[in-house]
């Protein structure tokens, strides 16, 4: 083979390597409650990702997240993560606190863990999970096990950008624990910057029993944590 022609083999070679083209997809997420405008760091909660109709490679897990537990709350209170990805609940409390859940697919059950690193679990399954503490009623968080690599969340101002998304339709679905989700069928190779208004109509704290499937306050019911 001469130098040219081999030369453009292995020009050939490389493209098909390459993806088939890649955009990029802006926006802004508004979040409004009985029709007014909240403060711009309430849409920092949500979650927006893109998940295309073609086959794509399913996501790598990522590297150990965490979700703290610091002054009666979980900290982040949406997390989003891939399949198989490891989550740490540290405590900066000085009380004792528990992480558990009854998601399906993705249950798991810290028990009861004092100041410190806390335990870990690995999330394996697509999907959403409803985290509380056993201990404390008040507190819930969501942790968004996501089957695709593209997603993101919102700056202070609401604003994203989704970069090296594959072309081609798909769905752009933006979620916060406190509305339905934001759903669009679109094109990132020509797709406008997106404007997305969420109206809140759920509670912060939803309704739930306890991990023994009892509902809170009850004696008995937190004893072992």
């Amino acid at each position: 083979m001469n130098p040219c022609r081999r030369l453009l083999t292995a020009l050939l070679l490389a493209l098909v390597g390459l993806p088939t083209g890649a955009a990029e997809l802006r926006g802004n997420v508004r979040i409004e409650a009985m029709g007014q405008a909240l403060r711009p760091g309430e849409a920092s909660q949500a979650v927006v990702y893109f998940r295309p109709a073609a086959a794509f490679e399913a996501p790598q897990p990522m590297p150990m997240a965490q979700m703290v537990t610091r002054r009666k709350e979980f900290v982040p209170r949406v997390l989003p993560i891939t399949p198989g990805t490891k989550v740490r609940f540290p405590n900066q409390d000085p009380i004792l606190h528990n992480a558990f859940s009854s998601s399906s697919g993705n249950t798991f059950d810290t028990g009861v863990y004092g100041s410190g690193d806390g335990a870990e679990h690995v999330f394996t399954k697509p999907g959403l999970v409803n985290v509380y503490c056993n201990v404390h009623h008040s507190m819930a968080a969501y942790i968004l096990v996501l089957d695709t690599p593209w997603f993101t969340q919102p700056d202070a101002q609401g604003n994203f950008v989704l970069r090296d998304v594959p072309e081609g339709p798909g769905d752009l679905v933006v979620y916060h624990d406190r509305s339905a989700p934001w759903t669009a069928r679109i094109d990132p190779s020509d797709a406008p910057e997106q404007v997305v208004v969420l109206e809140l109509t759920r509670r912060k704290v939803p309704p739930h029993m306890n991990k023994f499937g009892k509902p809170y306050g009850r004696a008995g019911n937190t004893r072992n944590y």
